[in-house]
């Protein structure tokens, strides 16, 4: 398959008028279209796209797909039987697929749902993104999201978890280090539900199995204990205290040093927040992001899609959200792709238009390096070299 364009980003440069070859869903070449075009065969497959630009597939590092985006997805999602569930995933996942993300990291589902979606999409039964999930997320009884079945009352639960995930095919370790919103009575966002050397055997157990651990952190307390532990991503990452926010500079300090992920999971609708909290409390809230990306921490893409407000078709949106924070569009590309991709431990297989690497592509017409709006003009979509087709 033969696909030209009037502009490749591949992830490292830009090539005009520039062509990719792929062969059984891997790209085997690219650069300059009369290069290209003068090793692939007369009988190539063409996808011809002279006005647009091709680039990676897109990665929302934050979804969880067990979730409808309703106004109280988590009392759906408990009304709802495994097998209804399952449909309404598929569903998702193809919106998803079909607005350019060709990989998310689903970071908690039901029953491992999400992952016996990914075993579908990557036999080719279903379409949608490659799915890295990460199963049941470990928490305290009756603590964060305690309602996808994660719930474990010592270190040694928390251990059997992370394998019990593995063994069920989870990529991914998710740890609920602090509280959140999503779970009605619940410990409050900024408060800590583990400490560090919990924290630190759950990334033992999953390092083990050579999975990544990502930490729902929202709390400054949470935030350096998942820190001390040694996780590979943070999710949310708001520096909340009792009565505020408190930005640890020591402990973000630790985060570039160690080369932590952070994943602000930042919703479609971010505009809303300073109608929720409060201009102020919002205004903070986005200050603390923007000191995180001018101190150089590697930020990447998501979305929290699944959650109230955040359906699976705003990833162009969340990406506005940084821009409107003064982050260049080539950074912003690269959170969504390159960067993304090796945080989630495929930056080797994705994320990329690279001779070796897996057919992930967007075509969209316009050049998202001089408007970023133009993600959202979608021409074509390929993963795993193949071409996704509106359900």
């Amino acid at each position: 398959m033969l696909i030209t364009a009037g502009r490749i980003l591949t992830g490292d440069a830009e090539v005009a008028d520039g062509a990719a070859l792929v062969r059984d869903g891997i790209i085997t070449a690219v650069g300059p279209r009369a290069d290209i075009e003068a090793q692939a065969g007369s009988g190539e497959l063409r996808h011809d796209f002279p006005d647009s630009t091709l680039l990676p597939g897109l990665i929302d590092a934050h979804v969880h797909l067990v979730f409808d985006a309703g106004a109280d997805p988590v009392a759906t999602m408990q009304e709802a039987s495994d097998q209804d569930l399952l449909e309404g995933m598929r569903k998702r996942a193809d919106q998803l697929l079909a607005t350019g993300v060709t990989t998310a990291r689903d970071l908690g589902d039901r029953s491992g749902l999400a992952l016996r979606l990914a075993q579908e999409i990557a036999a080719g039964n279903s379409a949608g993104p490659r799915i890295i999930g990460a199963g049941a997320p470990i928490t305290p009884p009756g603590g964060h999201c305690w309602f996808l079945g994660g719930e474990v009352s010592d270190a040694e639960e928390a251990r059997a978890l992370v394998q019990r995930n593995v063994a069920a095919g989870a990529k991914v370790v998710k740890v609920m280090a602090g509280g959140g919103g999503l779970t009605k009575g619940g410990a409050p966002s900024w408060k800590s539900q583990f400490g560090a050397e919990e924290l630190a055997v759950v990334v033992e157990e999953a390092h083990r199995a050579g999975l990544k651990v990502a930490a729902h952190a929202h709390g400054t307390d949470a935030i350096a204990d998942a820190v001390t532990a040694g996780v590979d991503t943070i999710e949310h990452c708001t520096w909340m205290t009792e009565d505020g926010f408190d930005l640890r500079e020591d402990v973000l300090a630790q985060i570039i040093e160690k080369g932590i992920y952070v994943c602000p999971a930042v919703s479609p609708h971010w505009r809303m927040l300073p109608r929720f909290f409060g201009e102020e409390k919002a205004a903070a809230m986005f200050a603390l992001v923007r000191q995180m990306a001018e101190a150089g921490a590697r930020l990447i893409a998501g979305t929290d899609a699944g959650v109230q407000r955040a359906g699976f078709d705003g990833i162009v949106g969340a990406l506005g959200f940084y821009e409107h924070l003064g982050v260049s569009r080539d950074r912003i590309l690269a959170m969504a792709t390159t960067d993304a991709a090796a945080a989630l431990g495929v930056g080797k297989q994705t994320g990329r238009v690279a001779p070796g690497y897996t057919a992930d592509l967007l075509v969209v017409d316009g050049n998202p390096l001089e408007d970023l709006a133009a993600l959202g003009a979608v021409r074509a979509v390929f993963a795993n070299g193949r071409q996704h087709q509106a359900a």
